[in-house]
């Protein structure tokens, strides 16, 4: 089974009736994501796609039975739309939306923490679980189902990574964009740990990126609790102290956080680690070859 998603999950999607919102709701019904409501406030009875619009996410709660929201709401207004979802009762909230100030992204880690919700994101790519369900922006045909779980700080090295393990004939069991911002919901961990517990995932590719502790984290945890094969990936390799490498998170100083010292933090603890984006498809075949035979 795939893990925090299904075929069974019925979502709302938050800024149904904006540009983002409205084309990749239709990319997502296309792939099969059952996306019973939508939500626009002042656009109730309107349908987006054939979806119906509520004007509160309690309202299409009440009315559908949605337990999962995507989000493209605009910075400003995204915190609060988060807000509205966890107190509707949506257990899982996924955001696109990037560029959410840091002190909202606070006040929303502190709220969810009162809450029985799970945030992914914010300025993610989203998740899916392919064959099943996609709650997101990534692209659904270069996704196969199979045993790998994959998690990601960024969402075009996630597109390129399930790419090559597809080529390589490695289905994925889910794959998460977590974001990459100082501030998110759910981390490599949390996924980690999700992960090693599902029963389809036999392997678990970790692609990580300069900035933070993030990796050294997930790396120690999985020394201690996992007992499937993982392979990571950090990108940035060769950014240079100080630079911002795109992501708001990705920020090193000195010798902390550099790409350096979380290749050897992996590989300390029981981490395979690809060094060459272009091959990490062949090398994943042969890390998970004994773990996916049969």
């Amino acid at each position: 089974m795939s893990i925090f998603v299904n075929e069974q999950t019925r979502i709302v999607v938050q800024g149904i009736t904006g540009r983002e919102g409205s084309f990749h709701t239709r990319q997502c019904l296309e792939y099969g994501s059952k996306i019973v409501a939508g939500v626009t406030p002042g656009k109730e009875g309107q349908k987006a796609g054939g979806v119906p619009v509520f004007n509160t996410v309690a309202r299409a709660v009440a009315e559908t039975g949605a337990n999962t929201s995507l989000i493209f709401v605009p910075p400003a207004f995204a915190a609060d739309a988060i807000f509205e979802a966890a107190d509707a009762g949506i257990s899982l909230a996924v955001c696109i939306t990037e560029g959410i100030p840091f002190h909202d992204m606070l006040r929303v880690r502190g709220y969810l923490k009162k809450t029985g919700c799970r945030l992914i994101g914010p300025n993610c790519p989203g998740i899916i679980a392919p064959g099943l369900c996609k709650i997101g922006i990534m692209p659904g045909p270069i996704h196969a189902p199979g045993p790998i779980g994959v998690v990601s700080r960024s969402g075009t090295l996630t597109y390129e990574v399930v790419h090559q393990l597809t080529g390589v004939g490695l289905g994925q069991s889910t794959c998460i964009g977590i974001g990459g911002d100082p501030v998110i919901g759910t981390s490599f961990i949390d996924c980690l740990d999700a992960f090693n517990r599902d029963e389809q995932t036999r392997g678990i590719v970790m692609v990580g990126e300069i900035g933070g502790n993030a990796e050294e984290e997930a790396a120690a945890f999985v020394r201690e609790q996992v007992d499937k094969p993982v392979v990571g990936f950090i990108a940035g390799l060769t950014a240079p102290p100080g630079r911002r490498m795109g992501h708001a998170g990705a920020i090193i100083s000195g010798g902390s956080g550099t790409a350096a010292a979380k290749i050897k933090t992996m590989r300390d603890n029981n981490i395979h680690v690809c060094e060459d984006l272009g091959s990490l498809g062949d090398f994943c075949a042969r890390v998970f070859a004994g773990a996916t035979a049969g």
